[in-house]
Formats: structure tokens, sequence, C-alpha cells
């Protein structure tokens, strides 16, 4: 009786006290995160109960595990078992733990700062934090686990000894890898690059969607994703809209007919960014930026607070001008000429040959001169 009852009360015991213990704590976070409705802190710790319940109930069993007399001949390696599973529920808890108080952190600064891009630059430099302590911390755990094996405590020494010529090699193997490391470190606390700002690599425009200590990915305008190496931000240049305020220019290009009228599309222009909601009312202006024998260049120039708006009123300027050009002044567009030249003052009116060839004017007489010159023969 005794050999069924003993371990009934070891194992059940544990894993009853684990599930009273943690609801508890969890019933106490609850009125905590009530009570404290200004941080997020106590609603995040709620989301560790699974690794903390788990390190509760495989301490208890690593502890009363002799106790309970089961399968003696298993007994080491049902130890072993149970130690392995608290050192990963431990660094679990310990990563959820720190998850918690780094994303409260961020959401008080957040609220308490209006400065958007400063709010990017935390959030970046928290996520490439949080990434550097799972892995540490994940790094510890497999180290601890593999030392409770008798076999690799032995072979620690050996290991050490011939630590500094792996270290070499393995540096020389993944240079790259550790380039990109370190890249993604300057990115963080060098403001070079934030989550969320407008990019332009490689002639592809997008938003900044994750860092990662090797790779970061933009997110294009056409949801496409493309995932980047960070070490191509710190050796090559490209363009970040989001650097400094978000606000932006954008310039609208038109080819027109010389005859275009340019005043008319200066108030058009006027009247149709104050019906665009998405310009800032910051300055606007149009101008004829260049000219070609068969069009002007006209440039009109608006202001938005951010890239994506200045984009909406680019193509709302855009359209809305060459709807109103065709309907009110088509004489405007572009077109090809094909009426006839203009003579220079003096010059006189072609007329038409017997073979119905057009003669090139002769003002000077150079031609009816020639033609009564007798023909040249010889070297003379």
């Amino acid at each position: 009786m005794e050999n069924v009852l003993r371990p009934l009360i070891v194992i059940g015991g544990s894993v009853v006290l684990t599930l009273i213990i943690g609801w508890v704590t969890d019933l106490l976070l609850r009125k905590a995160d009530e009570r404290h409705g200004e941080t997020p802190l106590w609603g995040l710790l709620r989301r560790g109960r699974v690794p903390y319940q788990l390190v509760l109930c495989s301490a208890m069993l690593r502890g009363s595990y002799d106790q309970a007399k089961l399968t003696r001949e298993h007994s080491a390696a049902v130890g072993q078992t149970l130690t392995l599973v608290l050192i990963g529920a431990t660094a679990w808890l310990v990563v959820s733990i720190a998850a918690a108080i780094v994303e409260s952190t961020y959401a008080r600064y957040a609220r308490a700062n209006h400065d958007a891009a400063r709010v990017r630059r935390v959030r970046t430099q928290v996520t490439l934090i949080m990434r550097v302590v799972t892995a540490i911390v994940g790094v510890v755990a497999v180290a601890a686990m593999l030392l409770t094996f008798p076999a690799m405590r032995a072979a620690g020494a050996s290991l050490l000894a011939s630590a500094g010529i792996l270290g070499i090699v393995a540096g020389v193997a993944a240079q790259s890898t550790l380039a990109n490391m370190f890249a993604g470190l300057q990115i963080a606390f060098g403001d070079m690059v934030r989550l969320g700002d407008t990019v332009v690599v490689d002639g592809e425009w997008g938003t900044v969607e994750e860092i990662t200590l090797t790779f970061l990915t933009v997110r294009t305008w056409d949801e496409r994703r493309i995932t980047m190496p960070v070490s191509y931000f710190t050796s090559k240049p490209f363009e970040n809209w989001s650097r400094g305020t978000p606000q932006m220019t954008g310039i609208v290009y038109w080819h027109l007919d010389h005859s275009a009228p340019i005043e008319a599309m200066r108030e058009k222009l006027r009247d149709i960014l104050r019906e665009c909601p998405a310009w800032d009312g910051r300055d606007y202006g149009l101008a004829v930026t260049d000219s070609t024998p068969n069009t002007l260049q006209v440039r009109a120039l608006v202001t938005a607070k951010d890239a994506d708006d200045v984009w909406t009123v680019r193509v709302t300027v855009r359209e809305r001008m060459i709807g109103w050009l065709c309907q009110q002044h088509p004489y405007a567009l572009p077109r090809v000429n094909t009426a006839d030249a203009t003579l220079p003052p003096g010059w006189p009116a072609p007329t038409a040959s017997t073979d119905g060839n057009v003669p090139r004017p002769d003002p000077d007489g150079v031609v009816a001169r020639r033609a009564h010159e007798p023909p040249r023969t010889g070297r003379g």
C-alpha cells in the first residue's frame, strides 16, 4: 500500500501545489494590474505563468523524486531529465520576465514622448536588446544542460584548452555573420535606421518592418518583403525619408505645349491642393523648368507631413491637372506640329516645280548663277 500511496502523494502533491501557487500568483498579478493601470508590467508578467508553473513543478519533483521510490533502476535518468527541464524552464521564465520589463518600460516611454522618430529609435533598440538577452540566456541554458552530464564535465578542460584555436577558426569562418551582428548593434545604437522608417534601397521604396542582429526586412508599397543583411546599411548609401522630420516635398512634372496657360495652372494647383486632405499647407509652387523644340517642362512642388501623404498629393495633383487641361485647355497638351514653317523676312514663297518637288528658296541667286556657268573640265 505504501508503494502506491507514496508516489501518488509525492507526484500529486507537487502538481496540486504547483497549480495552487500558480493560481495565487496569477490572482495577485491580476489585482496589481487593475490597481496600477498606468503600467502594463503586471499584465505582461502574467504571460509567464506557464514557465513559472513549470519551474515550480520540476523543482518540486526533482527535490522529492527520491522519496517516491519509483523505478529505482532508472532514478538517475529521471533525475537528469527533471534537471534539464528545470534549467530550460528557468531560462524560459527569465526571458519572459525580461521581455515584460522591457516592454513595459518602452510602453511608458512611448506614452510620455510624442516624438515619433525617437519612439521608433527606442523601439529598434529594445527589439535588438531583447534578441541579445534571449541569445545569451539560451547559450547559458544550453551550457548548463551540457555540464550536468559527467562526460561533458570531464571534457571541459580539453574544450577550454582548445577554445582559443576554435575561436579563431570560427571567427574566420563566420566573419560575415559577425560583421552583420556588429552592424546590427551599430544600427540599433547609431540611429541609422529604425523600425517604421521609410527607406529607398536598390531603387525600391518601402518601410522597415523588422530589424534583427543579422538581417533587415523592408516591406515595399506593393506588399513585397525585401530581406537584406544589416551590413548593407553600414557599407552602402541609402535614402532614409524618415530621418529627422518626416515632412517631405514632392515633385510633379508635365510636358505641355508652348501655349500652355501657366498662370491659370498655378491657380488650379492652389485649388486642387486646398481640396486635398493630404496636403499639409506648408508650401506649393509651379514653374517652367525646361523647354524643348516641341514641349515645355512644367514642375509643381507640393508638401506633406510624411512619405505616404506626399505620394497621395502627387498623384492627386497629376491626375486632376491633366483632367482639367483636357477639358478646359486641350490646346496645351503636347502635339506634333504639322503646320508650314514660317520663312524669315525677305524669303520668297516656295513654288512647286514641274516634277512636284518644292525647290529650296535661293534669295541670293547662287543657284541661278551656277546654272549659267560653263561646266568645269580637267583639274582646273
